[in-house]
């Protein structure tokens, strides 16, 4: 399963003022980006719903040219969230009750449906007064055009384009181009990396699309595709050692299905005497939770027969 939190949040604070400048540029215009301070994921419990919540990301940031400070929460939902209006104020309340500060909400949708736009206003009326109207800023990722983003020189455009509206016939050229303009931003090597493994993440491509892609890049001027080809080049190689992995994790679940089978096997050895092939073979199909229940059953077997009847009972 893919972890959007840990995915969005490694986005949003390495490339933290370039994703206001994109979004927000007014709140850019009063913050000093020299003062920007992650704080430390705070716990909400509702116990209304029973369920218990973790902000994703907190700066504190200081006001241009003054000594007064604000907090910046935003909340990556990867979900549609029926009540999700009422725990955007609960988050607003408990860190402006904690800090007294002012608290400047922010909310990511990236869920790919429904695409029916989120509400951002959370109220509470009663027939003759408003008692409150809290509203917060929303990005809504599916409902924004990919093509929008294409003259943006800005990492967090180059990742999020992967994560936008997008036709599905389009989804080669979106990565084409998600990587040819992180190709012109001459980031750091572990600042691409965020950057290119979020995109791979989300934009998973069929043979039949990954042949499109590399057509595509194969028309890029040379410096770009020699960049983009580095890039897809260190993808193929993490592919390969992630195999090598899950390999080398599979070969040491089989060391241990036949080490536990060994076992058994002798224990019945000792406890019923020997067993036919056709009774081994049967013992060979058990997976390891089995093997382990047959390894206490068997310490009350006195003959094949209760072997043979506990796997009738396993298998009927």
């Amino acid at each position: 399963m893919i972890d959007h939190d840990r995915l969005f949040k490694e986005l949003i604070t390495t490339f933290f003022i370039e994703f206001i400048e994109l979004f927000f540029p007014q709140v850019l215009a009063y913050l000093e980006p020299s003062t920007v301070e992650f704080l430390n994921q705070e716990i909400f419990t509702d116990v209304i719903e029973g369920d218990e919540y973790e902000t994703d990301i907190i700066a504190k940031v200081r006001f241009r040219q003054q000594e007064a400070f604000f907090l910046i929460h935003i909340e990556n939902q990867s979900y549609k969230e029926r009540i999700f209006e009422r725990r955007m104020f609960r988050y607003f309340a408990l860190l402006h009750g904690k800090y007294g500060l002012p608290v400047y909400p922010i909310a990511i949708l990236s869920y790919d449906n429904p695409r029916i736009k989120q509400s951002n206003t959370y109220r509470v009326d009663f027939p003759d007064k408003t008692v409150l109207d809290f509203n917060f800023e929303v990005i809504q990722l599916n409902q924004l055009n990919w093509r929008d983003f294409l003259q943006k020189e800005n990492p967090v455009a180059s990742a999020l384009m992967a994560k936008m509206k997008i036709a599905y016939k389009d989804r080669p050229k979106v990565k084409s181009e998600c990587l040819r303009m992180l190709a012109t931003l001459r980031l750091n090597r572990a600042k691409m990396k965020v950057i290119s493994g979020f995109v791979d993440t989300y934009l998973k491509l069929s043979g039949e699309e990954e042949k499109i892609f590399q057509e595509t890049i194969a028309q890029f001027e040379p410096a770009k595709k020699e960049a983009v080809m580095e890039i897809v080049t260190s993808w193929q190689l993490q592919g390969r050692e992630e195999g090598r992995e899950e390999g080398r994790q599979e070969g040491r679940q089989e060391g241990r299905q036949e080490g536990k089978l060994e076992l058994v096997k002798r224990l019945l050895n000792r406890k019923i005497g020997s067993m036919t092939p056709e009774v081994s073979e049967r013992l060979s199909q058990l997976s390891t939770t089995q093997l382990e229940d047959l390894g206490e059953a068997l310490l009350d077997f006195t003959s094949l027969e209760d072997l043979l009847a506990w796997l009738d009972r396993l298998e009927g």
